[in-house]
């Protein structure tokens, strides 16, 4: 069993930046693909962005390629979104995933397991 617990997340002005973290416990997250997704107020969930288990190979969705930045530190069992300039558009709960066949998810389909998530405000 892994539990992924989010942090980083706040209110940031348009243009700032936020880092976003997802901590592992219960297991080790060096063999998991993680995926990060977001959840607009009324809107479905998105997809956002992933790493794989190593992190050789990441890759984004159109709305934040350029932008935002994952990366992960597997001794620190933590995986973790930069998210630079920041626009009202990008607020919503981020949440982290876990896939323990270490995929980048791009669907909720075959996600593992699901951080709480955490909120980002971006303000205009």
């Amino acid at each position: 069993q892994v539990q992924l617990v989010e942090s980083g997340g706040g209110l940031v002005q348009a243009g700032g930046s936020l880092r976003l973290s997802c901590t592992a416990s219960g297991r080790t997250l060096s063999s998991y693909g993680v995926a990060w997704f977001r959840q607009a107020r009324e809107k479905e969930r998105e997809f956002v962005g992933g790493i794989s288990r190593n992190g050789d190979y990441t890759y984004y969705s159109d709305s934040v390629k350029g932008r935002f930045t994952i990366s992960r530190d597997n001794a620190k069992n933590t995986v973790y979104l930069q998210m630079n300039s920041l626009k009202p558009e990008d607020t919503a709960v981020y949440y982290c995933a876990a896939d323990r066949l270490g995929h980048i998810r791009v669907s909720e389909t075959g996600i593992d397991y699901w951080g709480q998530g955490t909120q980002v405000t971006v303000s205009s």
